[in-house]
């Protein structure tokens, strides 16, 4: 499977599982050579915030481990600054 499948396939997994976060854009990682940042707007409720960092944490895990490519999905509030879960 290709880096854009899998980022795809991502996306498509994070917007079912929480309708709340959009994707907003997909970038290169300038700290992790050949990674990618995939930023997605942040859910208002703290818990979902958590339960999105928890389950991109497992799925980007696999598909490192899978695959061999990293990505890291950042939550962002509207402005598109990055928040910490």
């Amino acid at each position: 499977m290709s880096k854009k499948d899998l980022i795809k396939t991502l996306t498509s997994e994070i917007e079912a599982k929480f309708p709340e976060a959009k994707i907003v854009k997909v970038a290169p990682n300038p700290e992790i050579p050949g990674g990618t940042l995939l930023y997605v707007t942040r859910p208002e409720n703290e818990d979902r915030l958590i339960a999105l960092g928890e389950y991109a944490s497992d799925r980007t895990v696999d598909i490192l481990l899978d695959y061999g490519f990293h990505i890291t999905v950042m939550p962002v509030v509207r402005n598109g600054e990055p928040v910490v879960a």
